[in-house]
């Protein structure tokens, strides 16, 4: 008795793609799918929130950039001075000014003084600056340079893993720093911008509290 012809290799390599195509799909819908779905339907800012934010996107925050929708963002954690872990989601309930920044960008050193004097005026139970240096290895360099600039307002927060960074790079945030991005109370991101800013400014206050809902 024969053995059957051998099938063609053609048709192997053709399922082979439609096994690694539904595998791709598998991990998008556990990344972005269902749950994603579940987050971004948790995001809090209204339509008109977002319209107020980017009405006051003018002057010092022209480059502010504001998603047509809230934008859920990946988890991620860092550490407060004491090394303990926490993410965003101990934010949850305030408008959330998030800043990634590190001791070695200058752009960064610049706006930090404007960042502790906004927190200074806007802070407590609504809003919160958080800043989150990235400086890999010690926060000595970090916590030296916010003692430098008088910073009495601002809470030590660091990423010496670098894990965060690639999280926030995965969904287009982080390329350069310094980066800002501002979270509704549900911690999704409702304004974005790429570079330095003087947050304490006349627009940057009207920029916030629009993002408040003043």
């Amino acid at each position: 008795m024969s053995e059957p012809p051998a099938r063609p290799r053609r048709a192997y390599a053709r399922w082979g793609v439609v096994v690694i195509v539904l595998a791709l799909g598998a991990g998008a819908l556990a990344l972005y799918g269902i749950g994603g779905r579940d987050k971004a339907a948790a995001c809090e800012a209204r339509p008109e929130t977002l319209a107020a934010i980017n009405a006051a996107a003018v002057g010092e925050l022209a480059g502010v950039v504001t998603p047509a929708a809230p934008r859920a963002l990946p988890a991620v954690s860092f550490k407060d001075a004491n090394g303990a872990d926490l993410g965003l989601e101990r934010f949850r309930g305030k408008i959330v000014l998030l800043n990634l920044w590190a001791t070695w960008c200058a752009p960064c050193r610049r706006e930090m003084p404007a960042l502790d004097a906004l927190e200074k005026q806007k802070g407590g139970a609504d809003f919160a600056v958080v800043p989150v240096s990235l400086d890999l290895g010690s926060t000595d360099k970090p916590k030296a340079f916010l003692k430098e600039i008088g910073a009495q307002n601002l809470p030590l927060y660091a990423d010496p893993s670098g894990k965060m960074l690639q999280a926030m790079k995965s969904v287009g945030r982080g390329s350069g720093l310094p980066t800002t991005l501002i979270l509704d109370r549900a911690g999704c991101e409702i304004g974005y911008l790429p570079g330095p800013a003087e947050w304490a400014s006349a627009e940057g206050l009207k920029l916030i509290d629009a993002a408040l809902g003043k």
